[in-house]
């Protein structure tokens, strides 16, 4: 058995611990880091390789642990999601409340100037995500 803390570790938020064991790889949150110190770590890519992963277990429903999940499935993770029913209910809100905020974000970095390519991959990676969910 072996667990990997890759979040929230010496810092409040970015929740993501990978376990392996029994020959699975077993992803528990993987959320955004909020302090604006470690924020850049937001754009690293997961530090295992997506495809590798063969569960994500979700403890609950806050950004720091369910953030970056639309991010992982973009690069390239597709198995199921794991959650109670209200976690699922509940991320649905997170996480399209803070793709809004990432479309504000982006407008504002461009100065106001629209960018509809960019607003469009943020909440297509969200409803994606948001399919793979079982509760």
């Amino acid at each position: 058995m072996r667990l990997q803390f890759l979040g929230a570790n010496r810092q409040v938020t970015g929740s993501s611990y990978c376990l392996e064991a029994g020959g699975l790889r077993l992803m528990i949150d993987h959320g955004m880091f909020q302090e604006r110190k470690f924020q850049n770590r937001n754009r690293d890519a997961c530090p295992i390789r997506a495809d590798q992963i063969d569960f994500l277990l979700l403890t609950h429903a806050h950004l720091d642990h369910c953030g970056l999940i639309p991010k992982l499935v973009r690069e390239g993770f597709s198995k199921p999601i794991l959650a109670t029913s209200a976690s699922v209910e509940l991320t649905q809100i997170v996480l399209e409340d803070s793709a809004h905020i990432q479309e504000e974000d982006d407008l504002h970095r461009r100065n106001w100037e629209p960018n509809p390519a960019g607003m469009i991959r943020i909440r297509k990676r969200c409803f994606t995500a948001l399919k793979m969910w079982i509760a």
